[in-house]
């Protein structure tokens, strides 16, 4: 399963660097002008998980399939977007595609590197993205709000009258310049919530693209970045393109991991914007286990056994009987599916079960 971040940003902070550094490819044209990146590329990375390697040494498995993280670069963004301005419409397009935003934001001085506003400001940077976006959004709601209203006068109809109270919500706060994410959702709301596609409605994590020094400490400019997240329950990461291009060319796990130590860093910035992609997105991990291959599956937290099944194949799903599952460390600590079901930690869990992070599992179905 997976989601598809689309990474974001003003033109030149960085964020073809990082695209490329993070596919390891040259797919996009990382180049010093606006609007390097016309088309958005797509690329596909393994969630790194050392559980799965462990797991897969465990049962012996021939082949390792991680779960993968789509990454959707797309074009620069300058101001009056909303109005068409630079490659505002495509921009606005492809934005509605994506499952959450990985918005880039240049945190270093460079001279030079050309900066569309003329300085390095990345709250200016925030709030000029985020302005295009709810101008966006207001133009849409305020285009369908008149159409609700007509239909809703002496209407029944629950769930239209839900949307238009959810479209005045929203219309409230980007009416006083804040994003649609912020609206307050009571219970049953999120779905007809999400069905509006409001641009500002999506998670978004900042990305602080440093100076290489700067890359575990960050600086003045990160921590300004990390009240402002704050305040909206965003995420932020800290990382340096540069680093990361640097290590996309190292073959070897280990080099990886000995350029990382010299420069007193203890993961990549790929495995930071995953592991926090992940956490604002809510979703967990599971495996399924066995000698031929050893694979990782993306889950929503909250989502039934029968759901996880589905992930893997509809048939799974619509056929589903049971979920034989055994626990993380319980896999581990009794040396696999033999040693765990002897132990009694195999259990059959089901229509009614949630899975947790790093539950393997064997599904039972029938079509």
């Amino acid at each position: 399963m997976g989601f598809n971040c689309g990474i974001v940003g003003l033109p030149n902070v960085g964020k073809s660097t990082l695209f490329n550094a993070l596919t390891a490819t040259a797919a996009a044209e990382a180049a010093n002008y606006p609007f390097c990146t016309i088309e958005p590329n797509v690329g596909k990375v393994g969630v790194p998980d050392d559980r799965l390697y462990k797991l897969a040494e465990v049962a012996a498995s021939a082949k390792i399939i991680p779960t993968q993280l789509g990454f959707v670069d797309i074009a620069g963004l300058v101001r009056g977007a909303s109005k068409g301005e630079g490659l505002g419409n495509q921009f606005l397009g492809n934005i509605r595609e994506v499952d959450a935003i990985v918005h880039v934001l240049r945190c270093f001085e460079d001279e030079d590197i050309t900066h569309v506003e003329g300085s390095v400001d990345p709250i200016r940077d925030i709030e000029t993205i985020d302005t295009e976006l709810m101008l966006s959004d207001l133009e849409s709601l305020l285009k369908r709000k008149d159409n609700l209203e007509k239909k809703a006068k002496g209407s029944k109809d629950q769930e239209l009258l839900l949307t238009l109270k959810l479209v005045d919500k929203a219309l409230a706060l980007l009416k006083e310049g804040k994003p649609a994410r912020l609206v307050e959702l009571g219970e049953g709301e999120e779905t007809a919530f999400k069905q509006l596609q409001l641009l500002t409605s999506k998670p978004v994590l900042y990305v602080c693209n440093v100076e290489e020094s700067e890359a575990s400490t960050g600086n003045d400019m990160t921590r300004q970045v990390e009240a402002f997240a704050e305040k909206e329950g965003s995420k932020v990461a800290i990382i340096s393109a540069a680093i990361e291009a640097e290590v996309s060319q190292l073959e070897s796990e280990e080099e990886k991991r000995e350029y990382l130590e010299s420069l007193g860093l203890k993961e990549t910035g790929l495995a930071q914007v995953i592991r926090k992609g992940y956490e604002l997105l809510g979703l967990i991990t599971f495996f399924t286990i066995g000698p031929k291959e050893a694979r990782a599956w993306t889950l929503r937290k909250n989502a039934t056994a029968p759901e996880a099944a589905g992930v893997i194949h509809t048939d799974f799903q619509r056929g589903f009987i049971c979920a034989e599952t055994i626990a993380y460390d319980d896999y581990i600590t009794y040396k696999g599916e033999h040693g765990a079901k002897s132990a009694g930690k195999l259990r059959q869990e089901g229509r009614d079960y949630v899975p947790h992070d790093g539950d393997v599992f064997h599904f039972r179905f029938n079509v």
